[in-house]
C-alpha cells in the first residue's frame, strides 16, 4: 500500500476468531510503484539516514450481514424483472390495438402507426428477372389481399433443399448483369435490393444465430476454467496482488472474493433473454402473416429477417457471462474476456443497421465472424506487444486506414466494385487509377451517390483520426481503444441513418422515439460511472488500491457495479431502437422506401 489499502478477513478462515495484523515496511518507495530513481541506481540503500515517520491507522469494521446479501440479490433480479413486466404491458396494449383494428376491418400487421396504405400492392406474379416492383394497376387496393399462386412455393414454407443456395442468384450471367444495372442506379429503393427469395435470405441470416452459439460455447468454457484457477490461487496463497479488486467494496461469497462484481452482471443475461423473447414474438407473428399470404407482409415495409437480432441477444447474454468471469479476478491478462463480445455486439449492430435497407447484399455470417476473429486477434496482439512498440502501432494504423478505405469502396458501390486481378500486365493499377480519376476528380463537385459519400467521408475522417491518435499517443489500454473505434463507428452510422430517415419524410413512432431517448439518457449515466476508476491493472497493486472507494448502493455495490446495471439497460434499449426503428414503414410499398 501507499496511502490506503483494505483486506477482507473471513470468519471461516479463522476458527479461533483471532488473528494478527502485521505491517512490513519496504525500504524504498519505488517498491510500491514507480521507477527506480536515477540518483540511487547502483548505489545501494540510501534510506538509512532519512528522518521519516509513518503514521498508520488501522480500522476494523464488521462485514455485512447475510440479509444484506439477500437484499442485494433481490434488488438485482427484481430491477431487471421489471423490464419483463413493462414488456408484457406493451405487448398487451399492442394486442388490444390489433384486435380493435381487426374488428373494424382496418388491420395492417405490425403497423404501429394506425394507418393503412391505400395504394395498390406490388404485383407478386412478376418474374424475378423482369420489371420487378412494378405496380399492378388492375388490382384493387384492399387492406388484405392474397398473393398470386403463380409465384411458386408459398412464402411461409421453408425448405431444406440443397438446390436453393444463394449461388443460384449469383452464378448466372443475366442475374450478374441485372445486379450491376440495378445497384448502380443513382436512386435506389428497397425493392431493388430485396429481390432474392425470402426463404434463402432468412436462412443466410439465421447462420449468424447458430454460429454465435457455437462461438460462445467454445470461447466461454476455457475462460471459466482459467478464472476458476486464478480464484483458487488467490484463495490458497492469500496473495491479494494477483487480482485488482476494489477492496473497499469487495464482498466475498463462497469461493468468490468479490461476489458483488459478479452479481451486477446478471442484468446482461436477463435483458438478453428478454430481447430474445421479444424477437421471438415478432418472428412468430411474422410467420403467421406469411402463412396467411398477407400482402402487406409480403410486399410492404422492411423485409423481416430475425437471424441477426437473435445473434445480438445471445451476444448480450454472453457479454454478461464473460464480464462476470473477468471480475472473478480482474487483471491485465483477463481484460480481453470483458471486451471480446462487445466488439461482436457493435459489429452485429452495424450489420443489422446496414441489412435493414440492403437485405440482399449484407455480409455473410462466415465473413463477418472471420472479421471479428481478426479484430480479437489484433486486440490480443495489441495488449501483449502494443505498449511501447512503435512498429506495432505503425502497422496497425496502416491496416486500419486501408481497411476503412476498402470497406468504404464496397459500401459506396453497393458491392459492385470489382477489379480484374487476372490481368498481370499492371491492369489492376490502371483500373484503380481510372476509377479514382473518374469518380473522385471528374465528379468531385457532385458525386453520383451524395448521401453515401458524405457518410463515408465523415467515417473515414473519424477512423483516420483514431489511427493518428493511436500512432502518436500509443494508449496502454489497447482493448478499450479498439472498442472505442467500434462504438464511434456504430454511433456515427446510427446518427446518419436516423437523419436520413427523417430527411426522407419518414417518422419515428412513439416506441422507437422513447427507446432513443432512454438509450441516450441511460448511456450518459452509465458512462459517468464507467469513468469512476476504482482500480487499475495498468499500475502496481499498491497504486491501484489508492483508487479504491467504498460502496455507494445498498452498502453492497460500487460505482462499477452501477455501470454494469446501467450499461445492460442501455444495450437493451439500443437493441430495441434497431428492432422498432422502421415500424412506421410496415404500410409503405417497398418501391417507395429509399435506400441510404
Amino acid at each position: 500500500m501507499t496511502k490506503q489499502a483494505a483486506i477482507t478477513v473471513q470468519k471461516k478462515d479463522f476458527p479461533g476468531e483471532q488473528f494478527f495484523v502485521v505491517f512490513v515496511i519496504k525500504p524504498e518507495d519505488y517498491a510500491c510503484g514507480g521507477s527506480v530513481p536515477s540518483s540511487i541506481k547502483g548505489k545501494g540503500n540510501h534510506t538509512w539516514n532519512l528522518q521519516r515517520t509513518k503514521s498508520l491507522q488501522v480500522t476494523i469494521v464488521p462485514s455485512i450481514k447475510e440479509s444484506d446479501y439477500v437484499q442485494a440479490m433481490l434488488f438485482s433480479f427484481l430491477s431487471f424483472l421489471s423490464f419483463y413486466l413493462g414488456s408484457l404491458i406493451v405487448a398487451f396494449v399492442h394486442y388490444v390495438r390489433v384486435q380493435r383494428k381487426t374488428s373494424a376491418g382496418r388491420y395492417s400487421p405490425d403497423d404501429g402507426s394506425g394507418t393503412v396504405a391505400t395504394s395498390h400492392p406490388i404485383t407478386t406474379g412478376t418474374p424475378e428477372g423482369s420489371s420487378y416492383g412494378a405496380i399492378d394497376e388492375s388490382s384493387s387496393s384492399g387492406g388484405r389481399q392474397l398473393s398470386s399462386p403463380e409465384r411458386g412455393p408459398p412464402h411461409g414454407s421453408d425448405t431444406d433443399s440443397s438446390v436453393e443456395e444463394e449461388s443460384d442468384f449469383d452464378t448466372m450471367p443475366e442475374i450478374e448483369s441485372d445486379k450491376n444495372v440495378i445497384r448502380t442506379k443513382m436512386f435506389l429503393y428497397l425493392s431493388d435490393l430485396s429481390r432474392k427469395d425470402r426463404r434463402i435470405v432468412s436462412k443466410k441470416y439465421n447462420i449468424y444465430f447458430w454460429n454465435i452459439i457455437t462461438i460462445a460455447v467454445f470461447y466461454a468454457l476455457p475462460v471459466i476454467q482459467l478464472v476458476i484457477t486464478y480464484q483458487t490461487v488467490v484463495n490458497v496463497t492469500g496473495n491479494q496482488d494477483i487480482c485488482y479488486y476494489n477492496f473497499l467494496c469487495a464482498h466475498p461469497l463462497g469461493v468468490l472474493s468479490a461476489f458483488n462484481n459478479v452479481l451486477s452482471n446478471v442484468g446482461h443475461v436477463l435483458l438478453g433473454c428478454l430481447f430474445l423473447l421479444i424477437v421471438l414474438r415478432r418472428d412468430i407473428l411474422h410467420r403467421r402473416s406469411l402463412e396467411a399470404k398477407d400482402t402487406y407482409t409480403l410486399e410492404y415495409g422492411i423485409p423481416k429477417h430475425f437471424g441477426l437480432f437473435y445473434a445480438m441477444g445471445i451476444a448480450l447474454m454472453m457479454e454478461g457471462v464473460l464480464s462476470a468471469c473477468y471480475h472473478v479476478c480482474p487483471n491485465y491478462s483477463n481484460f480481453q474476456f470483458d471486451t471480446s463480445f462487445m466488439y461482436m455486439i457493435a459489429g452485429l449492430c452495424m450489420l443489422k443497421l446496414y441489412q435493414t435497407r440492403h437485405p440482399d447484399i449484407n455480409a455473410s455470417a462466415y465473413s463477418a465472424y472471420a472479421s471479428f476473429a481478426v479484430v480479437i486477434c489484433l486486440a490480443v496482439v495489441g495488449v501483449v506487444f502494443g505498449k511501447n512498440n512503435v512498429w506495432f502501432w505503425v502497422i496497425f494504423s496502416v491496416i486500419h486506414i486501408v481497411a476503412s478505405l476498402a470497406l468504404s469502396t464496397q459500401i459506396y458501390y453497393m458491392g459492385r466494385f470489382k477489379i480484374d486481378v487476372s490481368d498481370t500486365d499492371f491492369g489492376i493499377f490502371r483500373r484503380a487509377v481510372m476509377v479514382l480519376y473518374t469518380d473522385c476528380f471528374q465528379q468531385c463537385s457532385r458525386p453520383m451517390y451524395m448521401d453515401r459519400m458524405v457518410l463515408l467521408v465523415v467515417g473515414n475522417l473519424v477512423n483516420w483520426s483514431f489511427a493518428v491518435f493511436g500512432l502518436v499517443y500509443r494508449p496502454r489500454d489497447f482493448a478499450s481503444y479498439m472498442l472505442g473505434i467500434f462504438i464511434c463507428n456504430l454511433l456515427l452510422y446510427l446518427a446518419f441513418y436516423i437523419i436520413m430517415k427523417l430527411r426522407s419524410s419518414e417518422k419515428l413512432l412513439p416506441i422507437p422515439l422513447f427507446c432513443i431517448v432512454a438509450t441516450a439518457v441511460v448511456w450518459a449515466a452509465a458512462l459517468y460511472f464507467f469513468f469512476q476508476n476504482l482500480s487499475s491493472w495498468e499500475e502496481t497493486p499498491a497504486e491501484s488500491r489508492e483508487k479504491n472507494r467504498p460502496c455507494i448502493l445498498l452498502d453492497f455495490f460500487d460505482d462499477h457495479d452501477v455501470w454494469h446495471f446501467l450499461s445492460a439497460a442501455a444495450l437493451f434499449f439500443s437493441f430495441l431502437v434497431l428492432l422498432t426503428l422502421d415500424d412506421d414503414l410496415d404500410s409503405v410499398r417497398r418501391d417507395k422506401i429509399p435506400v441510404f
